[in-house]
């Protein structure tokens, strides 16, 4: 193990800078709070009036101090049940936007030839339309079910399981490398969450960004100040 380089407010370990961005043919991102800049389930919570109590449960499960990622999911989506599709549009087009840079990496590494996969802990309304934006190759996510424009509090099982947790990310991300025919070493996987580290366990390039103390501790890059696209300095 290489000791940690640091670059201003960015760590960098296990690895010497520059890597070849041609080596990599995939990039793994998570949603909420790394791509984009709100935890999307808290805030459909306000118009419930429970997002402290949401926002708990979510800070806990991202912490790791929650360790059954789908019962904590089932949890905060059964609060959410009255929220109408209404104010789901609204946190949409109002509260969500990418993170600074988001664009930016992404075009670099669509640029580079690499594809781009999202998976996300959190739900289709919103994978669905920052996939539109960005260009996104391939999404896994929840999906939120929904009678007479109002959410039940629960969620659609799909035809691969019930819900995308931190295990079913890393095994979307090791069945998009062996679609693509690659090794998952030439995969880069992004996040900020405890669910997020069993994907950046298998992949060649783990990055956190803006992450809490035990994703940072465990990513080979951490990001701790300034966009995503900070990530193209180790290249």
């Amino acid at each position: 193990m290489s000791h940690p380089t640091s670059f201003q407010g960015m760590t960098v370990k296990g690895f010497t800078p520059p890597l070849s961005l041609s080596h990599f043919k995939l990039i793994a991102f998570d949603m909420d709070s790394t791509l984009i800049n709100i935890e999307c389930v808290d805030e459909i919570a306000d118009a419930a009036g429970r997002k402290a109590e949401v926002a708990a449960i979510t800070e806990a499960a991202m912490r790791g101090e929650i360790t059954d990622y789908k019962d904590s999911l089932r949890r905060r989506v059964a609060l959410l049940k009255g929220v109408t599709v209404a104010h789901m549009e609204e946190v949409l087009n109002q509260r969500l936007q990418l993170n600074p840079g988001a664009e930016k990496l992404v075009k670099a590494c669509q640029a580079a030839g690499m594809k781009v996969l999202l998976v996300s802990g959190g739900f289709t309304f919103f994978t669905d339309h920052v996939r539109d934006r960005l260009g996104i190759n391939w999404t896994r996510s929840n999906v939120l079910e929904v009678v007479n424009g109002e959410l039940t509090g629960r969620m659609v099982d799909q035809e691969w399981g019930d819900i995308c947790d931190g295990e079913e990310k890393r095994k979307m991300l090791l069945q998009t490398c062996a679609l693509m025919g690659i090794e998952a070493s030439q995969a880069i996987a992004m996040g900020d969450g405890a669910n997020d580290l069993p994907m950046m366990g298998v992949a060649g390039l783990s990055v956190a960004y803006h992450a809490k103390p035990k994703v940072r501790e465990q990513a080979m890059v951490a990001i701790e100040e300034g966009g995503l696209d900070r990530l193209l300095e180790v290249f």
